[in-house]
C-alpha cells in the first residue's frame, strides 16, 4: 500500500470581485469546456470521452480494514497487502496524472507578462493540483516497476508520460510536455504512508517542477501532506496541511502557502492562506481561499485591514459556537464545515473548482477527468506501451465491477513481479529503468527522476513483459 495522491475540475478566469482593478488583462482564458467528457459517439460520430465508468463502486461494507493494519500502528505501509476492495480502479500513475486536469492554468500563466502576475496563477495551480483528493478515499493500485501511463490530449495542448521507476521505496516520475513548447512539467513522488490508529497519513515526497519555457522561468514546489481520517469506524474524510512553497528560480519570487489543519472545531477545514514576495521580500500579493473549492489574490494591505475589522466583529460569535468536533472515542467527526469562502472586497478570482458529476459517490468519487483516464480510445491499443496501465487486467476487472478477478490478477501480477525480482537477484542483475534517469534537477540542485526522452517515437522493443 502506497498512495494517497492528486486534483480536481475547474473553470477558470481571472476575474474580480466587486469590480476590483485587476492587473490580469493580458490573459488567456481556456474554456474548460471545450473538453467533451462522454462515452457515446454524437450524431455527426465525433467519438466523446466517456462520462461515466463501466460499473458502480465496489460496497465495501463487508470488509474491515482493522485485522489488516491493527499490528501496523506507526509504521510505513508501502510493504503491505491491502485488499482489492479498498482500492479505486485506477493505478497511481495516473491518479498523479490528475495534475494535468487543470493545464488551462499553466496556458493562462503562458500567457501573462508579469512575473507576479504568473506567480499568481502558477499558484492557484498548484492547489488545484491536489483538488481532486476530495473524497477520494480509495486507494490508487501500487504501479509495478516498469508500469507506464501516458495521456495526450490535442485539445488542451499537452502531453504526458509516466513510469513507475522504483518499487522499494515506491516512486513514480512524470514529465508533461507542451505541444507547442510552451511549458514542461515534471517530477518524481514516493508516497510514504503512516498508519496511526484512526488514520493513513500520506508524505507526497518529491519536488513538482514547471518550467514556463518563453519566460525562461521555472517554479519549483512539494505537495502538502495529506491525511485520510476514520479508517477503522466512521466516515472517511480527508484533510490537507502543510506550508508549500513555490519559488521562482528566475526571478527569486516566492509564493508560500499555509494548508491550515482541520483545528479544534474544523473552522480551519480545507482553508489555504499564503502571500508572493519578491525577492527582497517585499509582499506584493495575498492568497487565500479553500483547496476544496476556489483561491482568490488581494492587496496585502486591503487583506490586513479587512482582517483587523473582521477580527472585532468576530470576538463575539466566537462565543456562539457550538463545541462539537472530537468528543467521541470512537471515531473523529469530520467536523461541519461552510462549504463557501468569505470574499473580501477587491479580491481577484484565480480558480473555482467545477462540481463533480452527479453519480460522482457511486463512481469512486471521481472527477469528470478522473473518469475518461483509464478508457481505451479507439485505435489507442495499437499505440499504446506494453507496460501502460490501461493494459493491467486488475484494474480493468476491477472497473468492470468483477472483484473476484481483480482480486486474482493482482496477486498474480504481484507474484510475477517478485519472480522477476528474485531472477534479477540471482544473476545479479539491476533494474533499468526504460524512460526515466537518475539525475540532477538544474534549478534545485537535488537528485531528482529526469526523463531521458524518445517514448513518443514508439519504439516500445526493450519494453519488459510485466502483465
Amino acid at each position: 500500500m502506497n498512495s494517497e495522491e492528486e486534483f480536481y475540475d475547474a473553470e477558470t478566469g481571472l476575474e474580480s470581485d466587486d469590480s476590483c482593478e485587476v492587473s490580469f488583462k493580458d490573459a488567456l482564458v481556456f474554456d474548460s469546456k471545450q473538453v467533451s467528457h462522454g462515452s457515446a459517439t454524437q450524431e455527426n460520430g465525433v467519438w466523446e470521452r466517456r462520462k461515466t465508468l463501466p460499473a458502480e463502486m465496489i460496497s465495501r461494507n463487508n470488509f474491515s480494514v482493522w485485522s489488516i493494519l491493527k499490528k501496523c500502528i506507526g509504521m510505513e505501509l508501502s510493504k503491505i497487502a491491502m485488499p482489492v476492495v479498498f482500492n479505486e480502479p485506477l493505478s497511481f500513475l495516473q491518479r498523479m496524472s490528475e495534475y494535468m486536469e487543470h493545464t488551462h492554468l499553466i496556458h493562462q500563466a503562458c500567457s501573462l507578462s508579469d512575473s507576479m502576475d504568473r506567480m499568481q496563477v502558477v499558484a492557484a495551480f498548484a492547489v488545484s493540483a491536489v483538488a481532486s483528493q476530495w473524497e477520494r478515499t480509495g486507494k490508487p493500485f501500487n504501479p509495478l516497476l516498469g508500469e507506464t501511463y501516458e495521456l495526450t490530449r490535442e485539445e488542451e495542448g499537452y502531453r504526458l508520460i509516466s513510469e513507475q521507476v522504483s518499487h522499494h521505496p515506491p516512486i513514480s516520475a512524470f514529465h508533461a510536455q507542451s505541444l507547442k513548447q510552451e511549458f514542461e512539467f515534471h517530477g518524481s513522488i514516493y508516497p510514504k504512508l503512516k498508519f496511526w490508529g484512526k488514520s493513513v497519513e500520506a508524505e507526497p515526497k518529491g519536488t513538482m517542477t514547471l518550467e514556463l519555457l518563453k519566460h525562461k522561468e521555472a517554479y519549483t514546489w512539494t505537495n502538502p501532506m495529506c491525511c485520510v481520517h476514520n479508517i477503522i469506524l466512521g466516515k472517511l474524510w480527508i484533510e490537507q496541511y502543510g506550508t508549500v512553497e513555490i519559488v521562482n528560480h528566475s526571478t527569486g519570487d516566492k509564493c508560500v502557502l499555509n494548508f491550515k489543519p482541520c483545528g479544534m472545531f474544523g473552522k480551519e477545514l480545507h482553508k489555504v492562506e499564503g502571500h508572493i514576495q519578491d525577492k527582497s521580500k517585499k509582499k506584493w500579493r495575498v492568497i487565500y481561499g479553500k483547496w476544496t473549492e476556489c483561491m482568490y489574490s488581494v492587496d496585502p494591505k486591503v487583506y490586513d485591514t479587512y482582517k483587523k475589522s473582521d477580527k472585532k466583529s468576530g470576538s463575539d460569535s466566537k462565543k456562539l459556537k457550538q463545541e462539537h468536533g472530537f468528543e467521541g472515542e470512537e471515531a473523529d467527526e469530520m467536523p461541519e464545515v461552510q462549504e463557501t469562502v468569505t470574499v473580501i472586497p477587491g479580491s481577484a478570482l484565480l480558480w473555482r473548482i467545477t462540481p463533480r458529476p452527479p453519480h460522482s459517490a457511486q463512481m469512486y468519487n471521481f472527477t469528470s477527468f478522473a473518469m475518461t483516464l483509464n478508457e481505451l480510445e479507439p485505435g489507442m491499443e495499437r499505440l499504446l506501451a506494453p507496460t501502460d496501465c490501461r493494459l493491467r487486467p486488475d484494474i480493468r476487472a476491477m472497473e468492470n465491477g468483477d472483484i473476484d478477478s481483480a482480486s486474482t490478477e493482482k496477486e498474480r501480477l504481484e507474484e510475477k513481479q517478485r519472480a522477476a525480482r528474485r531472477e534479477r537477484s540471482k544473476d545479479e542483475e539491476e533494474w533499468s529503468t526504460r524512460w526515466f534517469h537518475l539525475g540532477t534537477n538544474p534549478h534545485t540542485g537535488a537528485e531528482d527522476w529526469l526523463y531521458t526522452g524518445g517514448y513518443f517515437d514508439r519504439n516500445y522493443t526493450d519494453c519488459p513483459n510485466i502483465y
